[in-house]
């Protein structure tokens, strides 16, 4: 099956408080935004990328990152939503078809692997949907609104999920297509949707490093990860 990759990187980045998106920031000399592509590009299993981004933003996108990094299997830029949600539907309705598998991964996560991706995609031959996480190390707690616990769970059960997630095409088109229809709002991930149409979810171990850079401190965080993962080559 081939594979497309769908890259939602939409967000205004309110949380960075930096004027500019944090996906176009600059993490080791290029845009935070260049780094995760550049891992799709490189990974043998992705046929195709597509990638989403702010209104706005696309003649830069094109210009001053998939032009300027030669990541020649970008075929599309196009505009995000409002929410993740709504980007990730936007992307996949401008993904051709003829692509069996699909998978999805946060364009502000950039420490990730062309051999991880590659073992996310082979998963999801087998089994219909993937996602990647790590196992809870905290205890939970679910509280109220006035800050009271309500309940506590069993963190051997809870699993804290990540991006890449791969689903065939037509599972995630549906799914979308469905929520779109029914009104299901605020999915914070794709798997979410794909539950609810009852079809199973394998969760893989994710890693550490695989950090979505949302504050000034997650960059700084990824930018050691970077060096870090450079010497240890």
């Amino acid at each position: 099956m081939r594979t497309v990759a769908i890259i939602p990187a939409a967000g205004s980045g309110i949380r960075m408080g930096s004027g500019r998106a944090k996906q176009f920031l600059d993490l080791a000399g290029s845009p935070l935004l260049a780094i995760t592509l550049k891992a799709f590009q490189d990974c043998r299993s992705v046929d195709a990328i597509i990638l989403v981004v702010p209104t706005g933003d696309e003649d830069y996108c094109k210009k001053d990152i998939v032009e300027k990094f030669k990541f020649n299997k970008v075929k599309k830029v196009v505009n995000g939503g409002k929410r993740r949600q709504d980007s990730v539907r936007l992307g996949l309705e401008a993904t051709d078809a003829e692509y069996g598998l699909v998978i999805i991964h946060d364009g502000v996560r950039p420490i990730i692997n062309p051999e991880f991706i590659d073992m996310v995609i082979a998963a999801a031959r087998t089994d219909r949907a993937v996602i990647t996480g790590l196992p809870a190390k905290d205890t939970v707690k679910e509280i109220n609104g006035s800050g009271q616990v309500v309940e506590t769970y069993d963190r051997q059960r809870l699993w804290l999920v990540q991006t890449p997630q791969a689903f065939r095409y037509e599972d995630i088109m549906a799914a979308h297509n469905k929520a779109t229809i029914e009104g299901w709002d605020e999915a914070t991930d794709d798997s979410i949707l794909v539950e609810r149409m009852g079809i199973p979810v394998k969760v893989i171990e994710g890693s550490e490093s695989n950090i979505k850079v949302t504050t000034p401190n997650d960059l700084k965080m990824a930018g050691f990860l970077m060096g870090h993962n450079a010497h240890s080559k």
